[in-house]
């Protein structure tokens, strides 16, 4: 905990934004971090609760009073010590995470709760800025070879962990960078990559081996994941070749709006608009990129991929942005006793949102129109729940103009070739068939070959990949030598 009564002294104080007007003009993080004095005083509104349901809430399961208290203490060493023993990365769910452990302070059932992801984005900030963030190479290697399929956060994780434990890991991502959806997916403005690259530096220092542009298995001619790949590495090579295989792979097939019209031009799957422009902005070449400069831009989908696509499209100088969800409209404030300690439906306003948008709940599509090819609008109905299901209601129907659409519904399930090319059973969804049991956790039904993150659970979020992550890496070292002392 931090200070006994900090709760009832200091108010919650939010992290500082750039004001949109300059920060739709760049891509570069525009988040304004609490300094050491303001973290301090935040960290010691953490009261002593009893049960902190905030452990709970988080995925990792970080132990969040402790380095609450120590911040508030100015123990800042101690404290990323001690919020990586939980979580390898918190560069990344410090920024980019929704913080379920923050709906779930014990303060937020009738209060503001405490600002953990503020103070965990200043933790690591710091500790990379002292230098405390440093290669743990392991003390003694076990001579076992584990390839690790999928370079997102999951595969991140769960490699460091296993580098740390002392074995030799591959980690094989088919893109021509390391970081899965956290490259190619999170706009750069939300976090920039170097992020990332430093995490690699470090991971490779501990001897994990990375190798990009190499796909591992076949192909899908029908795929709708775009493909950098220089390389194909055969299922049956690799199992050869290693002690255990890890399929950390993300879901990335989009879901689809197969309505009249789709096929005209201008209407375009979310990551499209985003692995471009983070391409971009890395610098590469990319021939006739999608832009919204000066059109009338609709965004399907009221998710955070929707969100990143608002973003991107001010960022481009859209004339105006539509973003559209066929579910009701959530209520502002959570009724909390019946929800908290549990993550709450709520209006959710991004900071893309805040940029310029219009936002229109209970919408469904009904066709999209054009000419000459190009779409130029679509055909929109009202929709509500009746019986059980979103039914139209009559004489809502209205012509939306578009000069461009971007389709982010969400993703239904990982490249299926490649569960394909290792045998491995599919649950209901398409995602990979293994549970998460204490024994034989994250094990398929393929000897040897393991899945985690979204390969495994579906889309979800960043911080629930990092626990997959480190957990997979638990169950393999305990398969490979008998016992581990990796923490679950």
């Amino acid at each position: 905990m931090g200070k006994a009564t900090g709760f009832m002294e200091f108010e919650r104080v939010e992290e500082g934004y750039e004001e949109p007007s300059k920060r739709v003009k760049h891509y570069k993080e525009f988040v304004i971090g609490l300094d050491e004095a303001s973290a301090s005083v935040q960290a010691a509104r953490c009261m002593d609760c009893g049960t902190p349901f905030c452990n709970n809430g988080c995925p990792v399961n970080n132990i969040i009073p402790d380095f609450n208290d120590l911040v508030y203490t100015k123990q800042w060493r101690h404290a990323i010590d001690v919020l990586h023993s939980t979580n390898n990365f918190p560069e990344f769910t410090g920024r980019i995470c929704p913080a379920p452990c923050e709906a779930a302070c014990t303060l937020n059932f009738n209060s503001d709760p405490v600002g953990i992801k503020s103070i965990e984005h200043a933790i690591i900030d710091r500790a990379w800025a002292e230098g405390w963030v440093v290669p743990q190479p392991a003390s003694r290697k076990t001579g076992k070879k584990i390839a690790v399929v999928g370079a997102g956060p999951a595969g991140m994780a769960a490699a460091q962990q296993l580098a740390r434990a002392g074995h030799d890991v591959t980690l094989f991502e088919k893109n021509d960078r390391v970081g899965g959806l956290l490259r190619y997916g999170i706009p750069d403005f939300k976090m920039e990559k170097s992020h990332i690259d430093r995490r690699v530096a470090q991971m490779e220092a501990e001897g994990v081996t990375f190798r990009t542009g190499v796909l591992v298995g076949a192909w899908p001619k029908d795929t709708k994941v775009y493909n950098w790949s220089k390389e194909t590495v055969q299922a049956d090579a690799v199992l050869a070749e290693f002690d255990a295989v890890l399929l950390t792979g993300g879901s990335e097939q989009p879901r689809d709006l197969p309505v009249p019209g789709r096929e005209l031009n201008g209407i375009h799957f979310a990551l499209e608009l985003l692995q471009q422009q983070n391409k971009i902005n890395a610098g590469d070449a990319y021939p006739n990129p999608i832009r919204a400069d000066g059109k009338h831009v609709v965004v399907i989908g009221g998710g955070d991929t929707g969100s990143d696509c608002v973003g991107t499209s001010n960022r481009h100088g859209a004339a105006s942005v539509v973003q559209f969800e066929v579910m009701p409209m959530p209520p502002e404030q959570e009724n909390k006793a019946m929800i908290w300690p549990y993550w709450p439906l709520k209006l959710r306003t991004s900071s893309s949102h805040e940029e310029g948008c219009t936002r229109e709940f209970a919408v469904s599509t009904k066709l999209f129109y054009g000419e000459n090819g190009q779409v130029k609008g679509l055909k929109t109905v009202e929709v509500e729940f009746k019986n059980g299901k979103l039914e139209e209601v009559p004489g809502t129907e209205k012509d939306v103009k578009a000069d461009l659409v971007l389709l982010a519904m969400g993703f239904t399930n990982p490249m299926a070739s490649v569960l394909d090319a290792f045998g491995v059973a599919k649950d209901g969804r398409g995602n990979a068939l293994a549970s998460t049991e204490e024994t034989h956790g994250y094990a398929t039904n393929v000897d040897k070959v393991f899945a985690a993150g979204d390969m495994r659970r579906g889309q979800s979020l960043v911080v629930w990949a990092i626990r997959e992550g480190r957990q997979a890496a638990r169950a393999i070292d305990e398969f490979l030598m008998g016992e581990t002392a990796l923490p679950r």
